[in-house]
């Protein structure tokens, strides 16, 4: 076991899954990967396991019974992580709009330089996105700039899915009381530990649209973006959450 681990939520993904696998595996640093599989009727999950045979104790697979949101598949993730002795937790989708080689930087500027969270930040430095319609470029530029004026969030991707977590964020945010389970669910994990006090950074990275397998995103889950946040930013914490402080 490593001390960190890759959390790869899929939903057919059988075109992406082992080159993602092996991308991660092939970096400099070694990592674990958990894959979170929906019971993706495409095959994904035989296809891990087939890898699995090649790197018995690197690569784990999870299977849950039902498709119901990645803020929920990540949940799972983080508390298997936490049941073991993970220091560091990365998100990362499986079609290669995050790169593998940006792993270790998200690593190394939370074991190295001392930030409780790391974020790949696509807006960080200008904006950093490869093969998105003009449109949805707007959406998603204009999303984080929305949730950073509604909730006060100093960070440019608000809306970004590949994330570096120390265990003790995780540990302090109450995975249990997160609300959302689609693409918001990111807002709200960067919200929370943002409000405990952590010591979030962001790494520029060039996010690059999927080439291979569907998108997920739909119009529910852009929704439950818009009105949730709102929401959530008047609920702030509950008041029994103790405030942290980063060393």
């Amino acid at each position: 076991m490593h001390d960190t681990l890759v959390i790869i939520p899929t939903y057919n993904e059988k075109e992406n899954i082992e080159k993602i696998i092996r991308a991660t595996f092939s970096q400099k640093k070694s990592f674990d990967i958990l894959v979170v599989d929906d019971s993706s009727p495409d095959g994904t999950a035989d296809i891990v396991r087939r890898i699995q045979e090649e790197f018995p104790k690197s690569l784990y697979l999870e299977v849950r019974k039902e498709k119901n949101g990645l803020g929920r598949a990540y949940i799972h993730g983080f508390k298997w992580a936490l049941a073991r002795s993970y220091e560091y937790i990365i998100e990362m989708d499986a079609d290669f709009s995050h790169d593998p080689k940006d792993l270790v930087r998200l690593y190394e500027k939370c074991a190295r330089d001392g930030a409780d969270a790391s974020i790949g930040s696509r807006y960080s430095r200008g904006v950093n996105v490869v093969n998105w319609p003009m449109r949805r470029v707007l959406l998603s530029y204009f999303a984080s700039k929305y949730v950073q004026f509604v909730t006060g969030i100093p960070y440019h991707d608000t809306t970004a899915g590949f994330v570096c977590w120390s265990r003790k964020v995780l540990e302090t945010i109450q995975l249990d009381k997160i609300k959302f389970v689609g693409y918001a669910f990111q807002i709200e994990m960067k919200f929370k530990a943002w409000k405990h006090g952590f010591n979030i950074q962001e790494v520029s990275v060039i996010f690059t649209d999927r080439t291979e397998g569907e998108s997920k995103m739909s119009k529910t889950i852009i929704t439950e973006a818009i009105f949730g946040i709102i929401r959530m930013r008047i609920a702030g914490l509950p008041k029994d959450s103790q405030v942290q402080t980063s060393a």
